[in-house]
């Protein structure tokens, strides 16, 4: 597997020419709504505009980015973006880290630090993590999939080839949203290579098998059930444009800088536990920097085609379908979809289960360091 070092470098002309577009932006008209009642709010977006145009520096956050050593490999065909940070400490664990949409590698900047090198943090060094840390194939600087079908499915195979490519013959696996569905994937198939995983979200097509006569569903799942149905008919406009028209949302999103900060900055304020005000769990740099990897990688159209491929082949499981390598769960109270413990159990053998005291969708961002103590303790029986 070839494998070379990267630096983020976006040309001074690529920056040039996305302060002129947000400059030109053709505002729209808008008709009286309630604050954010619609989707995002334009007095809020123009804010952030404003701050994106003339005060957020790139090359102040390219250069944070690219104090994590990053790396490119070639896996099998596919060129896959990477961050690969050593731990400190007596023998580092390693576990490949996934993030979703509308993330990317980004996510992880500050949980890596603590999870390489937790005794920088009051941790026992002896919990110390090798952190891998991909784009998934299409998103930021991972090409994309060269042909359809590349699916959560074939991401995981991507990844097992991967760390197997670094030297992991056995390894851990973390994820929420997307990465939730590729971290369960890799334990569905690669599980000789795969100790366990830890997730944070359950993956959106995930359907265990239900067995009405002799396990029925108890009133916690069908109150998740009936919650999560309500929520798709509300909130899960995006989610079914992504999965059945992802082209002509392409369109529209990769030629405006502001209509992609609309469609991406209206989920961190929903999914997070911000009580309605999204600066208060992102500041304007963090929101701005993972914006500016979408908008100078032009990979929205081809980020957001997973969750097409992702329909094509959903996550369900037959009667008598388990997933073998044990997993760890973490339940924000703020997590767009909070499955009970016994939903899970019918495929998986939960062998943490965790009520979080505080956070969101976008965990690692929100609470990294609750999660890193998530992630020690659950990984620590493997070691």
């Amino acid at each position: 597997m070839h494998i070379e070092p990267f630096k983020i470098a976006v040309p001074d002309e690529a920056i040039d020419d996305l302060r002129r577009r947000l400059r030109d932006t053709r505002w729209p008209p808008m008709t009286p709504s309630e604050s954010w009642k619609q989707g995002i709010d334009i007095a809020w977006l123009r804010e952030l505009v404003q701050y994106w145009t003339d005060t957020f520096d790139w090359r102040a956050a390219e250069r944070e980015l690219n104090r994590q050593p990053q790396f490119i490999a070639d896996v099998n065909g596919q060129r896959v973006h990477f961050v690969h940070r050593r731990g400190v400490g007596p023998k580092p664990y390693p576990v490949i880290i996934t993030h979703g949409w509308p993330g990317s590698f980004f996510e992880f900047h500050a949980l890596t630090e603590m999870l390489c090198d937790p005794a920088s943090f009051g941790a026992d060094p002896a919990d110390s993590f090798d952190v891998i840390v991909p784009s998934l194939p299409g998103f930021a600087f991972s090409a994309a999939p060269a042909q359809p079908g590349t699916s959560a499915f074939q991401v995981a195979d991507i990844w097992a080839a991967l760390m197997q490519g670094l030297g992991y013959e056995r390894f851990g696996a973390q994820g929420g949203d997307l990465g939730s569905a590729v971290s369960v994937a890799l334990a569905l198939r690669h599980r000789r290579h795969v100790d366990g995983i830890h997730l944070n979200f359950l993956p959106g097509s995930y359907e265990p098998s239900v067995d009405s006569a002799n396990a029925p569903m108890n009133a916690a799942e069908q109150d998740f059930v009936r919650a999560r149905s309500e929520w798709v008919a509300l909130e899960g406009a995006y989610a079914h444009m992504h999965s059945t028209k992802p082209q002509t949302l392409a369109a529209s999103l990769n030629d405006s800088p502001v209509g992609l900060a609309a469609w991406i900055c209206e989920k961190f304020r929903a999914w997070s536990d911000c009580d309605g005000d999204v600066e208060r769990s992102f500041s304007k740099d963090e929101l701005l920097t993972n914006l500016s990897l979408y908008w100078h990688t032009q990979s929205i159209g081809t980020a957001v085609q997973m969750y097409y491929e992702n329909r094509l082949q959903p996550m369900r499981f037959a009667a008598g379908q388990r997933v073998l390598p044990p997993v760890g769960y973490a339940r924000f109270p703020k997590e767009l979809s909070r499955p009970p413990r016994e939903w899970l159990e019918r495929v998986f053998d939960v062998a943490q289960w965790t009520e979080m005291p505080r956070g969101g969708h976008f965990a690692a961002m929100e609470e990294p360091e609750l999660l890193a103590v998530e992630m020690r303790t659950f990984f620590r029986r493997f070691r």
